[in-house]
């Protein structure tokens, strides 16, 4: 599998790990990449810039094959030192970043001054054409089935992936409701030229969550998610539990809802312990769509060789049938 993701990230399959809080550490990066993907550490899950650091070293002891890092701008109060953690992340050599969020241009022209390849996520054509005409490199086009936060225009992937790849030049990315052979080769199909997965990634033995919360991923179905923060402009996917449940009645109390009411549900930290400690009732898992179609918890590896292999096999299939 060559093409242009794969030369410009230096990697076997066109597979990205995508950045995902309190997950993307360096067990899982490593993992995926030595599978033949690329692994993402997530920035801002580790304390400080030094930390990052610390933790970059300790993927580079368990892999010799390429990695990033993703750094995720989002606003906060008060917000994390960026750009101390964008210096740390150019600092120890990584030439591969995936940002989210806001990308403003001073960022992106410092990474690329440093040779850095920019991978950014985006959730309309829009913001993806924006995002091109900024200095990405590629684009991470993420549909509405994703998890985390897929934007306000609810616009499925088998639009916003060809909407994306027929009118940007740089490689797209697709994400969003993939998880196995059958998405990838769609997703080729549809004029992506690889995919990021968040939520498959999670239930794999390496990743670095309790097996409760694996165990629960492949007990789940295709509407077991819920929308929340929709009535704040600032929608986020996630599993549906008891938590959830509790947001989002909440926000459609009479008289709306302001993020006070609600923060002590969805603070990072009771998130994280969830999903450390075992708990898939006490906290917010963020999780797409795709977990409808996860029924099993491999190796990192054995899952990218079984994507791998459906894909080529879907994809002949197809040329078989109608070549």
């Amino acid at each position: 599998m060559s093409n242009r993701v794969t030369r410009m990230l230096g990697i076997r399959y066109p597979i990205i790990q995508g950045g995902m809080m309190w997950v993307g550490r360096a067990e899982l990066a490593a993992a995926v990449s030595n599978a033949g993907g690329l692994g993402i550490l997530t920035a801002l899950t580790q304390p400080t810039p030094d930390a990052l650091v610390a933790e970059i070293e300790r993927c580079r002891a368990m892999t010799d094959q390429p990695f990033g890092v993703n750094l995720t701008i989002l606003p906060s109060a008060p917000p994390p030192p960026y750009e101390a953690y964008l210096d740390a992340i150019i600092g120890s050599g990584i030439k591969i970043l995936e940002t989210a969020g806001n990308n403003p241009k001073d960022f992106i022209a410092k990474a690329k001054k440093a040779g850095v390849v920019i991978i950014h996520k985006c959730t309309a054509v829009r913001h993806a054409l924006s995002s091109e005409r900024n200095g990405v490199d590629i684009v991470s086009i993420d549909g509405f089935e994703c998890a985390g936060h897929p934007g306000e225009d609810d616009v499925g992937g088998l639009v916003l992936i060809p909407g994306a790849a027929s009118r940007l030049k740089i490689p797209v990315l697709a994400s969003g409701g993939i998880g196995d052979g059958r998405g990838l080769a769609a997703a080729l199909v549809l004029g992506a030229e690889g995919v990021n997965m968040g939520t498959r990634f999670c239930a794999t033995k390496e990743a670095p969550i309790h097996e409760s919360i694996k165990q629960m991923m492949v007990e789940k179905n295709e509407r077991d998610t819920k929308l929340i923060f929709r009535t704040l402009h600032n929608s986020g996917r996630v599993l549906q539990n008891a938590i959830s449940d509790e947001v989002v009645a909440i926000e459609r109390r009479p008289g709306g809802c302001e993020f006070a009411d609600i923060h002590h549900l969805v603070k990072g930290v009771r998130g994280r312990e969830a999903l450390e400690r075992g708990l898939p009732e006490d906290g917010l898992i963020w999780g797409g769509q795709v977990v409808g179609l996860i029924d099993d918890v491999p190796s990192c590896a054995e899952l990218i060789q079984r994507m791998v292999l459906e894909c080529r096999e879907r994809l002949s299939f197809g040329q078989a049938c109608f070549g």
